[in-house]
């Protein structure tokens, strides 16, 4: 019973030794022959062992390189990350100079006028409707009833000022009323005010206009600069429908403002630089 015990130890250790050495005959012949050209087909048994073994150094290679590749992606992320930011700053920056350069255009065209650059700082009320407060007031020469531009067109007038703020009221209140033209067709006898629609948007009416008025979808309105009260050609927004009152014999514009009032970002009080009296030109 011993001695078949320690034959079977032998056999087991004599197949070991040959399976290793049918490994490294693999290896040998994968740098031998087959690199080359000239290497013989393999048995079934060499075909498992050099499966095995290119399966092993395939596996040490990943393990040995994981490191390597995992701190290269961070670094890749990082970069990535840095470059998005750099974008998004460009394109703040961008549309930050683009709309200053429409208030310089404006301000070129009409050059009889400071402007006075404020940043609102909170809402009067419970709604836009009620106006802007803005970071300038007295102190900066600001008065009562002077008009308030941005980038895109006309915001609305001061409506009260302190020491060192003051309140935008904007054109979609009903209560602030613009003398106002159509564009395309010069007719001058418009007056603009604040409208809601049925969805609850806030555009601006134009009244006022005669029954044979030639206005259209798509016209322009602006200032008219009637009364002294607003310079003349601010763009205000784009005519959206227009409907016939044949009892009252006029028509009137609903007017979708150029200035997103929920996106306001930079507002600009139109000061005469003669303030004895707010009288524009």
């Amino acid at each position: 019973m011993k001695l078949l015990k320690n034959k079977l130890t032998v056999t087991i250790i004599v197949l070991s030794v040959a399976f290793l050495g049918l490994i490294t005959l693999t290896v040998s012949r994968e740098d031998k022959g087959f690199e080359s050209g000239a290497g013989s087909t393999l048995n079934p048994v060499q075909k498992v062992a050099y499966g095995f073994n290119r399966g092993v150094k395939d596996f040490v290679d990943f393990f040995l390189n994981f490191s390597d590749v995992r701190d290269e992606n961070k670094e890749l992320k990082k970069e990535n990350d840095k470059l998005k930011a750099e974008i998004d700053e460009y394109s703040k920056l961008k549309e930050e100079n683009e709309r200053l350069q429409k208030v310089l255009n404006f301000k070129d065209e009409k050059n009889n006028y400071d402007y006075i650059g404020t940043n609102i700082i909170g809402i009067s009320g419970d709604s836009i409707l009620n106006g802007y407060i803005v970071d300038r007031g007295k102190d900066d020469g600001i008065e009562k009833g002077m008009v308030v531009i941005s980038a895109d067109g006309l915001v609305g007038q001061v409506s009260s000022v302190g020491k060192n703020w003051a309140i935008v009221q904007c054109i979609v209140n009903e209560n602030v009323k613009v003398a106002v033209m159509v564009d395309s067709t010069r007719e001058n006898t418009g007056i603009l005010q604040g409208y809601k629609d049925y969805f609850n948007n806030n555009l601006a009416k134009v009244l006022n206009l005669p029954i044979d008025s030639e206005v259209k979808e798509g016209d322009v309105i602006v200032t008219s600069g009637l009364g002294g009260y607003y310079p003349k050609e601010i763009k205000i927004g784009e005519v959206v429908s227009v409907e016939e009152d044949r009892v009252r014999v006029m028509k009137s514009a609903i007017v979708k403002p150029y200035v997103d009032f929920n996106k306001i970002e930079e507002l600009f009080i139109v000061a005469p630089k003669d303030k004895r009296e707010i009288k524009y030109d």
